[in-house]
């Protein structure tokens, strides 16, 4: 059998105000109920007028999506009783959502999924409503009992709902697409689609497909699925996803089939518990919203077409292919919030530096000759490890580093020269970091460059062969990596000042290996 998955996504609209009224659209750390008003609070008679930014946000997320935007948008009021829907209905998007027929792909990593690297997820639509309050179960209430406290400073956020195709068919695929969404909010800047912080939401609908020996389904009937809820990380959409296969393959091989349910995720146990049967769309008894008229769609989404910046995948594919960035290395600078930014300001001053350097006056694009693929490879992991290992030592972002773009160009041009070498290049970043001043001027205050000459070299290593002759015959009799030994010997001998590739050489070349 095969896992049939589909994702409901609920990503939090980052507007100044809320959906429906003017109340601010306040964080978690807003004191309760404090940002109310008779419209969010469901007061008798308290009529609600659309925010225009969040329906704005809501074309420009389905355009991102690649979905068809209508002529025409309406809401619906979605009928269901809770404590934390204080007017006994949802205003939501039902038969003329804002966004339609959209696709995202998504690249897998060949070594987890080798037949399905490239793959696309169809998006059936995306919807603007309303949030619903947010329930706290204290053990004891004012009166000493157990009792469930409510805060209506989250009522009536906006939020839009994207809900995917069934084109799922694994853990790490779902995991995959909601990094990609999170990122396409991000560059939209629609949503910080923090999962952490409750700005992005995923439940999840799972079943599994009957297969022949071929892979091909036995039957064009979907079994009976499970929507998950409570998912609130990656990570926790991954397990939960891997969970319920196992589970529903076990009750399957077992002749007791899964019924359809609603199961939450619970991250202590690692498994999902039964909530309560599924509700059917009929429940919920749509219909339209008589307080709000329909929404004409056409000059938002013209407008908002003139606005669509540049997406993940498209900034990953400059990356790879016109800067010469690795693929990893892309990734991560796009994917993380504010390492673009930074990056590309790091390769405009290399672009300039090397312009200024090369008698063909290339394009900084280009990256200017044979140095385009050192440099790249430089830039990359220097960034992406060296520099995201030092701020997660000193619990910084990159939003709050202490080393300008200049300052971080100026030392992978010293690095690509053979100025400095790897090894004191790390001391080096860190006093950067430390410090906030200029590479070059810390590098001579703390003597720190790759001063060792090759005569001075070749007499350090002729002297350490000496005093190393049992090491030295093992290499001559085969054993290579002993070298590596040496060469950590001579960097010690030099405090990191002589080049180890340089010493490598000269290392074979005295003992003729």
């Amino acid at each position: 059998m095969i896992p049939i998955i589909g994702l409901e996504i609920h990503v939090q609209l980052n507007t100044k105000s809320k959906m429906f009224c003017s109340c601010p659209n306040v964080d978690d750390g807003a004191p309760p109920n404090s940002a109310i008003c008779p419209i969010c609070t469901g007061q008798p008679g308290a009529l609600p007028a659309l925010n225009q930014k969040a329906l704005e946000k809501g074309v420009l997320t389905g355009l991102a999506l690649g979905c068809r935007i209508p002529d025409k948008s309406a809401f619906d009021r979605k009928n269901y009783f809770y404590p934390d829907l204080p007017k006994g209905y949802q205003i939501s998007q039902f038969a003329l959502p804002v966004a339609l027929d959209g696709h995202v792909e998504i690249e897998i990593p060949e070594q987890a999924l080798p037949d399905r690297s490239l793959i696309r997820i169809g998006i059936t639509r995306a919807h603007l409503e309303e949030d619903a309050a947010k329930n706290f179960h204290a053990p004891e209430g004012i009166d000493g009992k157990p009792a469930t406290l409510v805060d209506y400073n989250r009522a009536s956020t906006p939020l839009i709902e994207i809900v995917t195709e069934p084109d799922i068919r694994s853990a790490i695929e779902a995991k995959i697409f909601l990094q990609e969404l999170r990122g396409i909010m991000r560059a939209i800047k629609v949503s910080g689609a923090e999962m952490e912080k409750g700005q992005m939401r995923c439940d999840v609908n799972i079943s599994m497909m009957p297969i022949d020996e071929n892979g091909y389904p036995t039957s064009s009937v979907l079994n009976p699925r499970t929507e998950i809820k409570n998912l609130n990380s990656f990570k926790a959409v991954e397990r939960a996803i891997n969970y319920e296969i196992q589970r529903q393959t076990a009750l399957y091989e077992a002749n007791t089939p899964p019924i359809e349910a609603t199961r939450g995720w619970d991250d202590s146990q690692g498994k999902t518990l039964e909530q309560r049967t599924k509700e059917s769309a009929a429940d919920y008894r749509y219909f339209p919203e008589p307080d709000l008229p329909p929404q004409d769609l056409i000059e938002i989404r013209e407008s908002m077409q003139r606005h669509l910046p540049e997406l993940p995948a498209q900034t990953r594919k400059r990356l790879t292919n016109e800067w010469g960035l690795a693929q990893g290395a892309a990734e991560y600078i796009t994917n993380n919030t504010g390492w673009l930014e930074y990056t590309e300001q790091v390769m405009s001053e290399l672009g300039g530096w090397m312009q200024s350097t090369d008698n063909t006056q290339k394009s900084s694009s280009d990256l200017i000759g044979e140095k385009k693929s050192k440099i790249a490879k430089l830039l990359g992991g220097w960034l992406t490890t060296k520099l995201v290992g030092l701020l997660a030592e000193r619990q910084k972002t990159i939003k709050e580093v202490n080393i300008t773009p200049e300052n971080f160009a100026e030392f992978i041009n010293l690095l690509d020269q053979g100025t400095i070498n790897s090894a004191n290049g790390q001391k080096l970043l860190q006093l950067m970091h430390d410090s906030g001043k200029d590479p070059s001027d810390l590098m001579e205050t703390h003597n720190l460059s790759q001063n060792v000459n090759q005569d001075d070299l070749a007499e350090i290593v002729k002297r350490n062969i000496d005093a190393n002759p049992e090491q030295a015959e093992q290499i001559k009799s085969g054993k290579l990596p002993l070298i590596k030994w040496f060469v950590g010997v001579i960097m010690r001998e030099t405090e990191g000042r002589a080049d180890p590739m340089q010493a490598e050489t000269e290392i074979r070349k005295q003992l003729d290996v």
